[in-house]
């Protein structure tokens, strides 16, 4: 497959027609979120403590939620992603419940051309990183905004995940980034019968691949876990066993699902 050359327009059109079907899901939860509720988990939001007052730079924002609920605690929150479709819904759902958050449309790698600043938080959360074939470049644009002394607060689905195809049947990818992961698909992880089909290419980044990128870029790592849940009902035949916890019924607590990381910028 050709077209893994030019991901970024590839997948730029997947989450354009993504958004579409993600605003009015269940899955986010839209008329609750506008009425003030929360889209942020407890994994993040211990790592992340009180950001009143405090910068933030939110990398892969989707269409903002997470930026405006970061917002909503006080913070001073922009929000980027390549979407245009998701940031024009961003920035409506800003205005409309009154935050400031700033939305700006751009790819991560591509960022330092686009935006100027410092931050006192750097922050990604959830199906961001597979979308990038570098997490060395990666982190050097993470490190590129966190202020010296700032923090870099990550959640992400364990790279194990990625490893199995889409059914949880059999182990089909690497563990180790060393080919793009090309797949077709119908339908979203919010919203299974969405009448869409898309293309997508992504890559799958271990755990050590990820840090050592941190570490080179000057990031010290002061929290690294793993969790054996998901805050999200998206894997095939899951059961919340605590609210907002949820295991595929076949693996129950063997697998890790997530992990999350925090890092201080050295000076």
């Amino acid at each position: 497959m050709s077209d893994s050359k030019d991901y970024l327009e590839v997948n730029r059109q997947t989450w354009n027609e993504k958004t579409k079907s993600h605003v009015g899901s269940d899955f986010y939860d839209q008329k609750n979120f506008l009425a003030g509720k929360s889209s942020l988990n407890q994994i993040e939001l211990d790592l992340l403590g009180d950001v009143k007052g405090m910068s933030i730079l939110h990398l892969q924002c989707h269409f903002g939620q997470d930026s405006i609920s970061l917002s909503r605690m006080g913070a001073h929150v922009t929000g980027i992603d390549f979407s245009d479709t998701a940031i024009a819904e961003a920035e409506k759902f800003a205005k409309q419940v009154g935050a400031d958050t700033r939305f700006v449309c751009c790819d991560v790698y591509s960022l330092p051309q686009m935006l100027t600043g410092n931050f006192d938080f750097v922050f990604t959360s959830y199906g961001t990183i597979g979308w990038l074939p570098d997490i060395d470049k990666w982190a050097g644009v993470v490190a590129h905004y966190l202020k010296p002394g700032g923090s870099f607060i990550m959640a992400e689905f364990h790279p194990v995940v990625w490893m199995f195809d889409n059914d949880f049947k059999e182990i089909q990818y690497r563990y180790f980034n060393d080919q793009p992961i090309l797949e077709t698909e119908t339908g979203t992880y919010a919203e299974k019968d969405a009448p869409i089909r898309t293309k997508t290419i992504t890559w799958n980044h271990a755990l050590g691949e990820v840090c050592t990128a941190l570490n080179n870029h000057g990031i010290a790592l002061t929290q690294l876990r793993e969790f054996d849940y998901s805050p999200y009902n998206i894997f095939p035949d899951s059961e919340e066993y605590e609210p907002g916890k949820f295991r595929m019924k076949k693996f129950g607590n063997k697998l890790p699902l997530i992990y999350a990381l925090s890092g201080i910028k050295r000076d």
